[in-house]
């Protein structure tokens, strides 16, 4: 019944409807850490491509030459360049191209 705290209606005060509530919630919280991992990178995802093509580069061909002339950055701090540093992220373009 603590675990069903703030639920609404009979979830909340209800053992049978709460105990299922509580069960689904934990399923849906197990599920959705492992989604939380695919959403982030394929938000990065879209971010770095978005800053790529501004200069005339796909993600795929960015991405290659990057792992290619050894620049260690992950997905999330290139993600970061692009959205809050562009020049810094155009340096690193220029870098590779």
């Amino acid at each position: 019944m603590k675990q069903a705290k703030g639920f609404f209606g009979r979830r909340k005060n209800v053992w049978t409807v709460a105990k299922n509530a509580v069960e689904k919630a934990m399923s849906y919280a197990y599920r959705d850490r492992k989604a939380k991992k695919r959403n982030f990178r394929a938000l990065w995802i879209m971010r770095i491509n978005a800053g790529a093509r501004q200069e005339g580069m796909s993600y795929s061909q960015f991405m290659g030459k990057v792992k290619a002339s050894g620049i260690e950055l992950n997905r999330k701090v290139l993600a970061d360049l692009a959205m809050n540093h562009p020049e810094a992220f155009k340096a690193i373009l220029n870098k590779v191209k």
